[in-house]
């Protein structure tokens, strides 16, 4: 979609929104429309029982001359935030998208908007018009998206604010085409393959195969991967915007189980093909990766994903077998659908071992039981530093990718003690995502700030959100934008 800035409506054919505040339906908010047709749009909203609540829409027709125009009117609230913006353009796309409008002109001159409320105007715009079709080769016109321009008028420096804006717009559609391919088209070579483009950003890359990871001890992840006849990889994406000046970057760890069809352990049918989005939180690292390089963030960050398949075949790794991970540290997998924490420690100790981070966060749709706890709603954080926990809370609030902080705790440790090894993959049902996170803190070396970010029910959504529909969220890449925005930009 193309978004434009401009200072007064164009000519020619197109949708005219017009956000207002709560009570703000009068004639001086709604510019270039006469008495009458402010009068009309005034009367639709009342019998609408509208005034201006956050994201509600009135659309009416009205007379221009000798054309008839879609008018739209859609609500900021009363205390307007920067995410009522956001909600508003996206609540415009979500309504014309199919509906045969090919340009909207959002008009913001009696809005009382900044210019960063005009570029969160498009931003949501642009969010909520994504769609995934490539697959979809029997649309009917008008199934298919029609809407493919927005322009925003009547606020002036809204395409230097647009810049960072569409930056960020950029990483999470990048994440949400990499969570909603399919695992047939997205799996670890095709998942490097597609992030290899960032090169052309100034992000650095490197891969490890099979023989550089069997190398370095990589024994857990490895153990993951020997189901599959898809070969596992090891990412690493590094952009560092301070131009030498940070020599410590912040890791960024995913997981990226393209599929995950539990192994031997396998899941129950119903519902499995959800399961090529269990790289959701390699996705959020490659996503948050580009957003940083597209606006050149004066910041140093190296993004880990630790790709693999899990499949169920006659080389898989069974239910009991012991494995050493790359830290030594030997693991026995009672489960072999819990392969998530198997990958994640390997990669954890690569980056250690290599960029040797003070601070390291590890995303991943980890654990069914953060969906019991959490539903859809927040993403759960857990940390080895009450610092970090609080700086990595404040930006997912103010991103809109919304976290809830769980315990950590030698009595949740001891659960996952071994007889026959240092460890075992899970615990006890009872506390199963406390006790992941304590399988990963066994990795996390002396000295580092780390988090844990089990965002398992927040990659994919069952119905439309204010910036999503149903399908890929592209959550995580905001939140760990802000997190590096706020903490760590020179």
């Amino acid at each position: 979609m193309r978004v434009l800035f401009a200072e007064a409506q164009p000519d020619g054919e197109f949708a005219l929104a017009y956000p207002v505040r709560k009570g703000g339906l009068v004639a001086g908010n709604l510019p270039r429309l006469d008495a009458s047709a402010v009068a009309l749009v005034s009367a639709a909203a009342a019998a609408a029982r509208v005034d201006g609540d956050v994201a509600a829409i009135v659309e009416t027709m009205v007379a221009q001359g000798e054309t008839m125009r879609r008018v739209i009117t859609v609500g900021l609230g009363d205390k307007v935030e920067g995410s009522a913006w956001e909600r508003a353009g996206a609540a415009l796309a979500a309504r014309l998208l199919t509906s045969g409008e090919k340009r909207l002109v959002v008009d913001l001159s009696g809005a009382g908007a900044s210019a960063d409320d005009a570029a969160r105007v498009a931003f949501g715009a642009v969010l909520r018009s994504w769609r995934h079709d490539v697959y979809r080769t029997r649309l009917s016109d008008k199934q298919r998206p029609s809407l493919d321009e927005v322009i925003v008028v009547g606020v002036a420096g809204a395409d230097a604010a647009w810049a960072r804006w569409s930056a960020l717009a950029e990483g999470i559609m990048f994440t949400r085409t990499l969570v909603a391919e399919p695992a047939n088209v997205i799996y670890p070579e095709s998942f490097v393959e597609r992030c290899a483009a960032l090169k052309e950003l100034g992000v650095e890359i490197e891969v490890l195969g099979w023989d550089e990871m069997e190398k370095l001890g990589m024994g857990s992840l490895l153990g993951v991967a020997r189901g599959s006849a898809r070969p596992p990889r090891l990412l690493a994406m590094r952009w560092d915007g301070t131009g030498g000046a940070a020599k410590e970057p912040v890791a960024f760890v995913g997981k990226g189980v393209t599929f995950d069809t539990g192994g031997i352990s396998i899941k129950p049918a119903a519902g499995m093909e959800d399961m090529k989005w269990d790289m959701g939180g390699a996705g959020a690292v490659a996503g948050a990766m580009k957003a940083l390089a597209l606006r050149k963030a004066k910041a140093h960050v190296i993004g880990i994903c630790g790709l693999v398949e899990n499949m169920p075949d006659g080389n898989a790794q069974r239910p009991g077998d012991v494995v050493t991970s790359m830290s030594g540290q030997t693991i026995e997998v009672i489960n072999t659908d819990a392969e998530g924490r198997l990958v994640l420690c390997d990669a954890m100790t690569w980056v250690q071992k290599k960029y040797v981070p003070k601070v390291m966060v590890d995303l991943a749709t980890l654990t069914g039981a953060m969906i019991i706890s959490l539903g859809t709603e927040f993403g759960g954080l857990f940390s080895n530093d009450d610092g970090l926990a609080d700086q990595l809370f404040a930006a997912g609030k103010a991103a809109g990718d919304p976290l809830w902080r769980f315990p950590l705790s030698d009595a949740y440790n001891k659960l996952i003690d071994s007889p026959i090894a240092d460890m075992k993959n899970v615990g006890p049902r009872g506390a199963g995502s406390i006790t992941a996170a304590q399988f990963l803190q066994r990795f996390v070396e002396d000295g580092v700030k780390w988090a844990h970010l089990d965002i398992a029910g927040m990659v994919w959504a069952d119905k439309p959100g204010p910036l999503w529909d149903k399908g890929a969220t592209g959550y995580g890449v905001r939140l760990l934008d802000q997190f590096i925005a706020e903490n760590f930009e020179q």
